[in-house]
């Protein structure tokens, strides 16, 4: 699969989620990549975690925190 073709799988999943209401908690960066945990505000709907594994999916879900300009609804964690 070429790069982009990864980078591409991987935006899918996080905009998918991102349209089903879940926001980014937290953010955990180690040499296998980055874990990005989600969290929904729906009561019954469980956390969910993506593995990603691209330069340019970690760039891309930081500039959507970045980007919301708003506080998120709990702090999100690093751990580097």
């Amino acid at each position: 699969m070429s790069a982009y073709a990864e980078f591409d799988k991987e935006r899918k999943e996080i905009d998918a989620l991102l349209r089903q209401g879940y926001v980014v908690t937290g953010i955990h960066e180690d040499l296998d990549g980055a874990r990005v945990k989600f969290a929904n505000s729906k009561t019954g709907v469980s956390p969910a975690e993506l593995l990603l594994l691209t330069a340019d999916s970690r760039k891309y879900v930081t500039t959507l925190v970045f980007a919301a300009g708003v506080r998120p609804a709990a702090p999100i964690e690093t751990h580097i």
